[in-house]
């Protein structure tokens, strides 16, 4: 099959202006994720509650009615409570939620993600959790003025086995 000479001035118009379409999309619009002359605060960590029942020790006539390889001294249900979440920023209250823990038993972690557009300038920032079976009180808290800069993030995560809350 042979081309004509027309067939490959089109092509080669039809690739220049794929080209020139790609090009503007790859610079403009511009887009600004966030406005540099504010503040941002994030929340955002994953953590697993205490079990919904505590472990209990099981007898030695149920261990021997457990299939041989199936035995063990403790039995401990899988399910763990929900966590609490609550952020205040400058003593008011931006966040407050359950959050459910993941999986089809109710057995992984919970997951926050959340963004918060502050003023630049002095805050005083709040974090507080339950991940407990207790009814009331938190069991992690944490509070810490911050100075945030035009454009700054700060990151709020939680890891137990380093004291609870870190700003970042």
């Amino acid at each position: 099959m042979r081309v004509s000479p027309l067939q490959l001035i089109g092509q080669g118009v039809l690739y220049a202006a794929f080209a020139l379409l790609i090009g503007y999309f790859a610079t403009l619009p511009v887009y600004t994720h966030m406005d540099p002359a504010a503040s941002a605060i994030t929340l955002s960590f994953g953590h697993a509650g205490q079990r919904k029942a505590p472990c209990r020790r099981l007898t030695p006539e149920e261990i021997a009615a457990l299939a041989p390889n199936m035995r063990r001294p403790m039995d401990c249900p899988r399910e763990r409570v929900p966590l609490l979440v609550e952020l205040l920023v400058d003593g008011e209250l931006v966040y407050r939620e359950w959050l459910p823990p993941a999986g089809l038993a109710g057995d992984g972690t919970a997951t926050a993600y959340e963004r918060f557009v502050v003023a630049p300038g002095r805050h005083l920032v709040t974090a507080r959790l339950r991940d407990s079976r207790r009814q009331e009180g938190f069991d992690y808290e944490h509070e810490q003025s911050v100075e945030l800069s035009a454009g700054q993030n700060l990151v709020i995560d939680f890891r137990a086995d380093t004291g609870g809350f870190r700003l970042l």
